[in-house]
């Protein structure tokens, strides 16, 4: 049996847990490292919320601005906190346009919506991406759109030749559906964060633009692929017609994404906004804590791959444990087989000390690092002290992480 385990790192959020495996499963770590802030009398009652990196809180900086927001009513297009939103992602992302939705899940859906207005079309994806895998299958059953997959392969990215043997035949209408969008995922969650290349991103743009196709990125991490590769954001996403930019997982926004792309993509978009019940009238009390987070916390992204890579290189080194190349902010551990452990049970296991995750199948879970700040140096020492007490405890009594 394999067990991944998957640790996401944000920003302002450098906490750490240590998983000890033996003949039982139990957690004793986490209280040292919460010694390292002088909270440690608290663990009896805190708890500590990993699931996922969407569990972020508002920083005080975002709670101020919501509270003195200018707003009006965003159906009506008049909110003017809204607009700087759109103005300023538009701006960032190289599009003429852009529109704030309340959710990625949502974006994806208008997006794929939007290019794929005709029932029956299909759009060509990754068989492990997020719309696929975790959006309620609603591109098919809002949308009439049928997906046809493609392999993901362990990078994230699917094979050219494989995208375009996967295109539909335009003879064949008779019997087949219509190939209209190519969607791609940057970074690629369920490949451990791995980022698409601008270089990658320009060919399949160019195969898009050959069969006279659009290209959406679901880019709900793209400002993580920007800064682990170095690459300004607008860049990675010159060949895609529209693209999906989450504000509430690694820049830490309470809610919502924004869509990009042309005038015309996003005038269309906004109707079916509205279609599907996203018009939020005085959303400028929400969009202004996104702004905040936009202009804060994309330069601090950096400091988060750091952490992550930190702790892989250390995990690296323990028998029993193999760890995924780490790119950006999430680290995949895998625990080899023979332990018989299951995800549900380091996950009760967690939860009785006050620590959730969340288990994705009976032999995987992650977990998501929010709201406890430290420095480089406490950050450094607390993994030196988790794995120094893991190699001793492998040579006793099993497995640890």
């Amino acid at each position: 049996m394999l067990v991944i385990v998957c640790f996401y790192f944000l920003p302002l959020c450098n906490t750490v847990i240590a998983i000890e495996i033996g003949h039982f499963f139990f957690i004793k770590i986490f209280s040292k490292f919460l010694d390292c802030f002088s909270v440690a009398e608290k663990m009896v009652t805190r708890t500590v919320d990993l699931r996922s990196d969407t569990v972020t809180k508002p920083t005080e900086a975002m709670r101020a601005a919501m509270a003195t927001a200018e707003v009006d009513d965003d159906v009506l297009g008049y909110d003017p906190t809204a607009f700087r939103l759109e103005t300023e992602m538009a701006k960032r992302m190289g599009k003429e346009a852009a529109l704030f939705v309340p959710s990625g899940t949502m974006g994806n859906l208008i997006s794929v919506l939007t290019h794929c207005d005709i029932r029956g079309s299909e759009v060509i994806l990754g068989d492990n991406c997020h719309i696929f895998i975790y959006e309620n299958g609603g591109i098919s059953t809002i949308g009439g759109v049928h997906p046809r997959t493609v392999k993901n392969n362990s990078d994230g990215t699917m094979d050219l030749d494989l995208i375009e043997a996967a295109i539909r035949d335009p003879s064949g209408e008779i019997v087949y559906p219509t190939t209209r969008l190519i969607c791609l995922e940057n970074t690629h969650a369920n490949s451990g964060g791995k980022c698409l290349s601008a270089e990658y991103t320009d060919q399949v743009g160019e195969l898009a633009k050959k069969h006279d196709l659009k290209l959406h990125i679901d880019g709900a991490r793209i400002f993580n692929s920007s800064v682990a590769l170095g690459v300004p954001v607008d860049r990675l996403v010159r060949a895609a017609d529209s693209v999906s930019v989450c504000l509430s997982k690694g820049i830490g926004a309470p809610v919502g994404s924004v869509i990009v792309g042309s005038k015309s993509f996003i005038a269309k978009a906004r109707r079916l906004r509205k279609t599907l019940g996203g018009g939020m009238r005085q959303v400028g009390v929400i969009a202004a804590a996104a702004l905040v987070a936009l202009q804060e916390n994309v330069g601090k992204l950096e400091s988060d791959h750091k952490k992550a890579r930190l702790l892989a290189d250390g995990l690296n080194e323990m028998k029993g444990l193999r760890v995924d190349p780490v790119e950006t902010n999430i680290v995949y551990v895998e625990i080899e087989e023979g332990l018989h452990i299951s995800a549900g049970k380091i996950v009760k296991n967690l939860e009785e000390r006050g620590i959730l995750v969340m288990d994705a199948s009976p032999s995987r879970f992650n977990s998501s690092f929010n709201n406890i700040q430290s420095t480089d140096s406490i950050f450094v020492n607390c993994c030196s002290m988790l794995l120094r007490e893991g190699k001793v405890k492998m040579a006793t009594s099993g497995r640890k992480i």
